[in-house]
């Protein structure tokens, strides 16, 4: 009977039945229909813990335009979108965000553990789907780009956080 629990507990907590989280939840659930894709269903990984927002950011995939403004991307008629949620108090974490069509965009996750609207350097944390590690320089394009196809695709990205002189990187266990 214990094991059983157990068991059941273990498959409740794996990424598979992770909730999806998000104002575009529905793009990435299985089944979705005409709501499903193009979307990305970011499975987040190495919180430095459970407090704050998490938040998606959607760019065109282009260096020129890469953690620009929002609203000088919106005003130009580019892409961009945002996803927020509260950081989830335990277990699997996985967003999804919709894009407009296939193709390559930009994506940023940002782990805003302060509360406040803006990234703090020396709190917050930041993450890309290739998973480089940022050191202390300003991201490059090529570290955030995510070919999206018709469907929902996958990315896997562990935030990182400031870890002294050498800049950001990931937590270690």
């Amino acid at each position: 009977m214990i094991r059983l629990a157990i068991a059941g507990a273990l498959m409740l907590a794996s990424p598979a039945s992770a909730e999806m989280l998000g104002s575009d939840a529905a793009a990435c659930r299985p089944g979705a229909g005409s709501n499903g894709g193009p979307a990305i269903a970011a499975e987040i990984t190495g919180l430095k813990d459970r407090t704050g927002e998490l938040k998606l950011e959607l760019y065109p995939g282009e260096e020129a335009d890469f953690l620009k403004d929002d609203r000088a991307l919106i005003a130009a008629g580019k892409t961009f979108r945002r996803v927020s949620v509260p950081t989830p108090a335990a277990g699997p974490t996985t967003m999804c965000i919709r894009v407009p069509r296939p193709g390559r965009y930009a994506l940023l996750l940002t782990h805003n553990r302060d509360g406040k609207n803006k990234f703090s350097f020396w709190s917050d944390g930041a993450g890309f789907a290739s998973n480089v590690k940022l050191g202390r320089s300003r991201p490059k394009v090529e570290q955030a780009l995510v070919e999206v196809g018709g469907g929902v695709t996958t990315v896997r990205i562990t935030a990182q956080y400031l870890r002294g002189l050498g800049g950001f990187g990931p937590i270690t266990p």
